[in-house]
């Protein structure tokens, strides 16, 4: 279980420049539970999920994982338990390794490997079956570069790696949002299937609101660093793209002016 208690972000604080990113943010996320993040350029999204990977350090407020306060964490030790994949194909994965390597990296991030060099017979066996399961041919790369690698390809690898030792807490930042439509909706279907198979409570931001709709099991809209809408079950059910934005503009007295959020 994931608790946000009263969570506020500030950039720039007491300067002419000062903007707070996340304010005052109250969120619970069980195990399991898969939500989608929407709101305009500006309205934190991003800035929750760097709070909550350890990225910023918050000026106000509590993050518990598990009951465990993880609020001044630094984010080496965060990833111990919280996976993300990235927007940008490049980020998540080191180029001029190789696919196995990579794996290697992010299979013993919690673990001790003493003076073990190398990756053993039985490890390189499990890689390649998890490999098998993206159906991208990778399981049979093991030793290609990463670099060599296409956006989708590379994309679901990073996913791979983010789950390969399974996370209480994945977080997606518009991950989709750089690759083609068909490799989107590859790793996208791929996401759900990672998730669901081993229960993670994920986290995405999307800019596409009826793929907010479509996917998980709640959908929160954020504004000005708030949380405005928390939305899921039967309610969820019946939203439509069209009534979300008719919510959003009553809620925040104004319209959305992202176009990238009204694509269907």
């Amino acid at each position: 279980m994931i608790q946000i208690v009263e969570l506020t972000k500030i950039f720039d604080k007491g300067t002419i420049n000062e903007k707070v990113a996340v304010a005052n943010v109250n969120l619970t996320f069980a195990a399991g539970e898969f939500v989608t993040i929407i709101g305009g350029n500006g309205a934190g999204k991003s800035t929750l999920l760097n709070c909550l990977a350890g990225n910023y350090a918050v000026d106000k407020g509590i993050i518990r994982l598990d009951g465990k306060d993880i609020t001044n964490l630094p984010e080496y030790k965060r990833a111990r338990w919280i996976g993300r994949v990235f927007q940008d194909p490049s980020l998540g994965t080191a180029y001029d390794m190789t696919i196995e390597e990579n794996l290697a990296i992010a299979y013993h991030k919690n673990k001790s490997r003493g003076l073990q060099p190398g990756i053993r017979k039985k490890e390189r066996q499990f890689f390649r079956e998890k490999l098998a399961m993206l159906g991208l041919g990778l399981e049979n790369r093991l030793k290609d570069k990463v670099g060599l690698l296409s956006g989708g390809q590379r994309q679901a690898l990073t996913l791979l790696m983010a789950t390969i030792v399974t996370p209480r807490l994945l977080l997606l930042d518009e991950h989709t949002a750089a690759l083609d439509p068909v490799t989107a909706k590859k790793v996208l279907q791929l996401t759900r299937k990672l998730a669901e198979n081993k229960e993670i409570c994920t986290l995405m931001i999307t800019h596409n609101m009826q793929e907010a709709l479509d996917i998980g099991t709640r959908t929160i809209m954020m504004h000005n660093g708030r949380v405005i809408l928390d939305i899921s079950g039967e309610e969820r059910e019946k939203m439509t793209v069209e009534k979300l934005m008719s919510q959003f503009e009553r809620k925040s007295g104004s319209s959305l002016a992202n176009d990238r959020m009204l694509l269907l």
